[in-house]
């Protein structure tokens, strides 16, 4: 949907749509180019883009993507959907926590190694935030109260974790 959106601003070379994508979208996980191509593929037999003319350029011969009326509409509705609320009720963090009491290991040192990822994490973008430009700076907020959420789920779990581990016994 992304590609998409970008699409709807203008048509775009694959190269320019990844640079793009990777500017605003892609820190820290850069779109690969493949998946560029594939997902335009995608949209164009879907009939939500249509690639234009090959031109030639500096390398091999590149087209360029135009989205379609359909592609605009899926983008409209797309864009009036609210995201998911999360996080679901299934996390990786809640999951380890509960298989290191269910099979004897130390659950308290799992969450002070993850304490101290999250705290090493937060310091990163705290520099991004820091020297990086508006894109970064709310992208890093945006994972900075994530993990913050995630350190006040790690204390109160601390807390409990005496009763979380009896639980696990007698179930």
């Amino acid at each position: 949907m992304t590609l998409l959106g970008l699409l709807d601003r203008e048509p775009s070379y694959g190269y320019d749509l990844k640079r793009d994508y990777d500017t605003y979208f892609g820190k820290g996980k850069p779109l690969p180019f493949g998946q560029v191509y594939s997902t335009l593929g995608r949209l164009a037999r879907d009939g939500k883009v249509a690639a234009g003319p090959s031109e030639p350029g500096d390398g091999p011969d590149r087209k360029r993507y135009a989205i379609t009326p359909l592609g605009r509409q899926e983008v409209e509705a797309w864009l009036a959907e609210p995201a998911a609320a999360e996080p679901f009720l299934q996390t990786v963090l809640f999951t380890k926590v509960v298989l290191a009491l269910m099979l004897g290991r130390d659950a308290q040192r799992f969450l002070d190694v993850q304490r101290a990822t999250h705290m090493r994490r937060m310091r990163e973008l705290s520099e991004i935030k820091r020297d990086g430009a508006l894109v970064d700076a709310l992208l890093a907020d945006h994972a900075l109260f994530h993990l913050e959420a995630d350190l006040r789920w790690i204390d109160v779990t601390t807390a409990r974790l005496g009763a979380l581990a009896e639980t696990v016994r007698r179930a």
